[in-house]
């Protein structure tokens, strides 16, 4: 590829359902290395193969596009002259048979006529496999027969001529030089009986025609790409530069599977992750910045983002990790939007007239995906029933026999106490810490249990009274002196 020429880089998604983790991390590298180098970004439908088409996926790229950031230049609706940006509607313009027919009239296609019958008695069972070659029987027609069939409207297909002779080589950039034997190669189906392009024919010739440059897919079509390299060779074209990305597995090495539930990018946002974490984990799939750095922007990946440092060995999608890198976006979130993004979250559970911001103000800094907010809430909708061996603490000195007394004491200093702030509780607690000559946790571990019933809580007694308010508050602490006095 000339060193001047202007990089670009498309993302080419059939519209078969959600977006696979995998597809996001090639749309994010292809958005990456052209947006890193002043390119162009664009999106091109590949929606041929109509039985796995699924309604409303398209809709459901652009919007995953959009949560992601990843803008695009061009695309179907932003024609820069390349146009259509879908498959199907390339189709219309006999694109795909026109440069078919080109290669069959340099001897590098040819009409297959052959019909399931005769395709059934050349497949073979390899090592438990059922594999069919073509035999090149049809390249062997004389003119004549080809325009008689043609002229009968007898059904063919367009196949490619491959060699059966030498070698073919192509240069990935990740994995190097990988040759193969042409006698490997079988001779691919280019045009569908149907009229319609193969996946692998469609995407050298709109690569080709949309100036694309660079090339990134997953490393299983490694062993796909010398026959793309030859369809290249056959028209005399420039390849682009290919680029080929290690599996993601998922913890136990296997390859990330969409039952495993967290397999698509739809499925990572419904589980409470933040869209920008979600890009900056998946980023890391693969590539490793110069720094050990782990928290980047999409404008700093964009500025920090070099091709050449992407691995060659599988990547393991460990949601222990994505799960801190989701709390460090949330610990770092604008407030407003944490308030706005965390509702739906504690709206079912507090109920009528409780502080909701307040509440979640207690958990920002504890919480890894939102859905871990109603764990750390759920006290304060209602006392769970607890086990009175909660309030024996060794390191705080409390144990159900002082605690009984401590709350004793300290409920008619409550009742008779009216600024429940976090600050006028403070006040009062620490007066009576001050009082008996005790420590601050032999009082706050006693109260704190009481009006939570939980070992673990996201505040501590201070805001947990505020909250809850002066009557809730007293009632909890009486339910916490009946407990401990059976």
């Amino acid at each position: 590829m000339s060193e001047n020429k202007k990089i670009r880089t498309r993302y080419a998604p059939s519209p078969t359902g959600k977006m696979h983790v995998g597809n996001l991390r090639t749309a994010l590298y292809e958005f990456l290395i052209a947006k890193h180098a002043g390119g162009d970004f664009i999106i091109r439908i590949e929606d041929t193969d109509q039985e796995r088409y699924v309604e409303g996926a398209t809709e459901l790229i652009y919007k995953t596009l959009a949560l992601t950031g990843l803008s695009y230049d061009e695309g179907p609706d932003k024609d820069k002259g390349y146009g259509p940006y879908v498959q199907s509607e390339r189709m219309a313009t006999g694109i795909y048979l026109q440069y078919a027919k080109e290669l069959i009239e340099k001897g590098e296609a040819y009409y297959c006529f052959c019909d399931e019958e005769r395709l059934a008695s050349l497949r073979q069972n390899i090592d438990g496999k059922e594999i069919m070659t073509y035999d090149k029987h049809c390249l062997h027609l004389s003119k004549e027969e080809i325009e008689a069939n043609l002229a009968a409207g007898k059904p063919y297909v367009i196949r490619q001529n491959n060699p059966k002779e030498g070698e073919t080589t192509f240069h990935d950039e990740i994995y190097g030089d990988i040759t193969v034997k042409n006698e490997e190669l079988d001779d691919m189906i280019l045009i569908k009986s149907d009229g319609f392009p193969t996946y692998n024919f469609a995407n050298v010739v709109d690569d080709h025609t949309m100036n694309i440059t660079h090339v990134v897919r997953g490393c299983e079509y490694l062993s796909s790409s010398p026959k793309y390299q030859r369809l290249y060779d056959a028209f005399g074209w420039e390849s682009p530069v290919y680029i080929h990305l290690p599996l993601i597995t998922d913890e136990d090495h296997k390859k990330l599977a969409k039952r495993s539930g967290h397999a698509s990018f739809e499925d990572l946002m419904e589980q409470g992750f933040l869209p920008e974490a979600i890009v900056n984990f998946v980023a890391l799939l693969g590539w490793s910045p110069e720094s050990d750095r782990e928290i980047f922007t999409l404008e700093e990946l964009i500025e920090q983002f070099d091709y050449h440092r992407i691995n060659k060995s599988g990547s393991v999608f460990d949601m222990v990790k994505l799960r801190w890198m989701n709390g460090e976006y949330i610990k770092a979130m604008d407030t407003e939007r944490f308030y706005e993004l965390a509702e739906p979250y504690v709206q079912d559970i507090l109920p009528a007239g409780m502080d909701h911001k307040k509440v979640l103000d207690l958990v920002k800094t504890r919480i890894e995906v939102f859905p871990d907010i109603a764990g750390h809430i759920d006290f304060f909708a209602e006392l769970p029933d607890y086990d009175v061996a909660m309030y024996t603490h060794k390191k705080m000195k409390t144990n159900a026999e002082n605690s009984l007394a401590v709350l004793r004491e300290l409920l008619p200093i409550l009742e008779a106490w009216d600024d429940y702030s976090a600050d006028g509780i403070r006040e009062v607690l620490m007066n009576y810490v001050a009082e008996k000559g005790i420590k601050n946790g032999q009082a706050l571990w006693p109260v704190r249990t009481a009006v939570s019933g939980k070992q673990m809580t996201p505040g501590g007694a201070y805001e947990i009274m505020e909250i809850l308010g002066k009557e809730e508050s007293l009632r909890r602490i009486r339910v916490g002196i009946d407990k401990l006095s059976k």
